[in-house]
């Protein structure tokens, strides 16, 4: 890849972390702690059917005890999406990870406007499920400290016990355990046939925007389509607001015109790996492109592609509005595969 689009995918990661950031902060300081558990867990459970098992032999651990699989496919598959995560092994039984910060998760001071129950429900609907996954009833998981109780960050361990484990028993708290000491040399890395530089940039695009598509749906399931729409419009309309100039920044993009704006728009929908036809009508007044592909809503149907494309399009209307000059973003569906967009002056 140029290095052009190699910015444009980093920018598309940006900015789909800080809205899916975003949009925990807004629902957490709308619905409550009880509904961003229950979110988190949802969430985490979609993730874990998603990804679990596919992953595995990407990352080349078939073969290995399942508690030491575990710990290292956690390692590799946030380090894929940009998360710095450490590994330390007891035993074939006993594999340990600890999440260092700054945690992907809750990045700056998101860190302190979310509630504990956060960390719960995603340590429920992940890790508490991979012995499930595994078929290995005798698998559970062990957190010994969490991101959101100022201990020392999140860290536990996978362990296999010499007996079924029940339901509730799958995760456990030992509060007061310290993991062994850190050795650089024993860290899990990704087969590096498999994953090369480019394909690195493009997972760790696809880990944020995954975590924005999955997580609305899920939110959809707690409090409605309706409810769901116009917390994930706000908030997006937001942050496209708040980080249009650190994005415009990462792709290069100038603060200006309309045709200005819609070339920052075709560069981010460049860097999602999606086609874009420029339009020959453009003037001052307005400029425009045809949009096809479309990632952000590639394997969805029906009401939850509506839900994703509806809050999605605010994301961009929010980059046009952060401009200087007054524009404004009107985005029409051609068919179910391409869009038209159009930036207007509203001078």
């Amino acid at each position: 890849m140029t290095s052009t689009e190699i910015a444009s995918i980093k920018a598309q990661a940006e900015l789909h972390h800080a809205y899916f950031l975003g949009l925990q902060l807004m629902v957490s300081s709308r619905k409550g702690p009880e509904v961003m558990e229950e979110w988190m867990f949802r969430l985490f459970r979609r993730q874990h059917l998603d990804k679990f098992l596919s992953s595995f032999q990407k990352l080349d651990l078939q073969g290995e005890p399942d508690a030491v699989a575990c710990a290292k496919y956690h390692v590799l598959s946030n380090a894929i999406g940009g998360v710095a995560v450490e590994y330390m092994e007891e035993s074939d039984k006993k594999a340990w990870v600890r999440f260092r910060y700054p945690r992907w998760m809750y990045d700056g001071p998101a860190l302190c406007g979310v509630p504990v129950g956060v960390g719960r429900g995603f340590m429920r609907g992940w890790y508490a499920h991979n012995g499930v996954s595994l078929e290995n009833p005798r698998l559970g998981y062990v957190c010994v400290s969490e991101d959101l109780t100022g201990e020392f960050g999140f860290c536990g361990y996978f362990k296999e016990y010499d007996h079924d484990l029940e339901d509730d028993e799958r995760l456990q708290f030992a509060k007061g355990e310290l993991p062994p000491p850190y050795n650089p040399d024993h860290q899990p890395s990704p087969p590096i046939t498999e994953w090369s530089e480019d394909r690195l940039e493009k997972a760790n695009r696809n880990y944020a925007m995954e975590y924005v598509r999955n997580g609305l749906v899920q939110l959809s399931t707690i409090i409605g389509d309706a409810e769901t729409q116009e917390l994930g419009a706000l908030s997006a309309r937001l942050i496209g607001l708040q980080y249009y100039p650190k994005i415009a920044a990462i792709v290069g993009a100038t603060d200006g015109t309309v045709e200005d704006a819609r070339d920052f728009l075709i560069s981010m929908m460049n860097g999602m790996g999606d086609k874009t036809t420029l339009l020959a009508n453009s003037n001052e007044k307005h400029a425009g492109f045809e949009h096809s592909g479309l990632r952000i809503v590639r394997g969805l149907e029906g009401a939850s592609r509506a839900l994703i494309m509806n809050c999605w399009r605010e994301l961009w209307l929010g980059c046009v509005r952060s401009h200087r000059e007054m524009l404004t973003l009107e985005m029409q569906q051609i068919n179910e595969d391409k869009l038209l967009w159009q930036v207007q002056s509203l001078r």
